[in-house]
């Protein structure tokens, strides 16, 4: 196979990984509103779909930049490495939407490319770069999540004090609609970039482009992949996000997208790739915990953080154990 035709399968299995990406986390941006049935299914993924897609050019490439060259020694990066990478991720997000897990894509990605570089160089293969933010906002974003959603139940009981509970849904059946359309926005600007830095990272190693720069089409395309994944649905994982852990109202849903919203945002700005699974749980924990810490299934939750914790050292095994069997059949050692 030519270095050329091993590059456009590469891009290809980048692609098929956002649009498994986009189903895996299409409960994330869909969960809320249809638990809640403020939105039917079908609305719900169609209109997180068209959000997701369009919010890809929002905010820049930055977490495209970390993704590509803020984990790995970039000169030790060939194709195969790559492909290796996202083998790993795929799997491992196929394996826990299987076993309807809501897990990060995001940190299996970084870390299915960070065991193909370990595999090929050792620890030269991976660079200090931005693991320490990284694995920060693995706590950080579901505990900025969950405070944000905390403080927004907090601020709507007060502001509300005089209405009865069916009269706050009523209006806020209508203000979910906004508050959905900002998370699936927020889940498409950071999530979509993880994959248009791979595809430029075997760009450069495949070398059909000089420096880092993320080319519009690579935007166009990531895009249209994790739109087209959202729209296929996901919903094992969104009975598990959006009923299981805790019972969602309009009001509840609200203030849970917007929480989480906030969160991946905040990290987008920073250029860190975050995860949505972790920013929408800690959200939906802390918009259930205000009326009791019994309305959150805590069992359910640590559960979930033990797929967390397990899953970029699990994608990067899958991973090395890929690149070596690749190096195997390609070079015979």
């Amino acid at each position: 196979m030519s270095p050329y035709h091993l590059v456009v399968l590469i891009i290809g299995v980048a692609l098929i990984f956002d649009y498994i990406n986009g189903f895996h986390d299409a409960a994330n941006s869909i969960a809320t509103v249809v638990s809640t049935r403020v939105l039917t299914p079908l609305v719900a993924v169609v209109g997180a779909a068209i959000c997701n897609f369009f919010a890809a050019y929002l905010l820049g490439t930055g977490v495209a930049a970390t993704v590509g060259s803020g984990f790995v020694n970039v000169h030790i990066v060939t194709p195969w490495v790559v492909l290796a990478g996202l083998t790993g991720a795929i799997l491992w997000d196929l394996l826990t939407w299987y076993l309807a897990l809501p897990t990060s894509s995001s940190h299996a990605l970084i870390g299915g490319y960070a065991g193909a570089a370990f595999a090929k160089a050792g620890l030269a293969g991976v660079v200090a770069g931005k693991w320490g933010t990284t694995v920060l906002f693995i706590v950080l974003s579901p505990l900025i999540g969950l405070v944000a959603a905390y403080l927004l139940m907090v601020a709507v009981y007060w502001g509300f004090q005089k209405f009865t509970p069916s009269q706050m849904d009523r209006h806020f059946r209508r203000y979910q609609l906004a508050s959905a359309a900002l998370f699936s926005c927020a889940h498409g600007t950071n999530d979509a970039q993880k994959t248009m830095g791979i595809i430029t990272a075997v760009l450069v190693a495949g070398g059909i482009q000089k420096g880092f720069h993320v080319p519009s089409w690579v935007i166009a395309a990531s895009a249209g992949a994790i739109g087209l994944g959202t729209m296929s649905g996901g919903w094992r994982i969104v009975r598990t996000m959006g009923t299981r852990l805790t019972r969602l109202q309009p009001r509840s849903g609200f203030c849970a997208e917007t929480g989480a919203a906030i969160s991946i945002l905040f990290a987008t700005y920073l250029g860190l790739p975050v995860s949505s699974t972790h920013a929408i749980a800690g959200a939906i924990a802390g918009v259930g915990s205000i009326q009791r810490t019994r309305a959150v299934r805590w069992q359910l939750a640590g559960g979930i953080v033990t797929a967390w914790i397990l899953t970029i050292p699990a994608a990067a095994a899958v991973s090395a154990l890929t690149y070596c069997a690749i190096r195997l059949c390609v070079h015979g050692v």
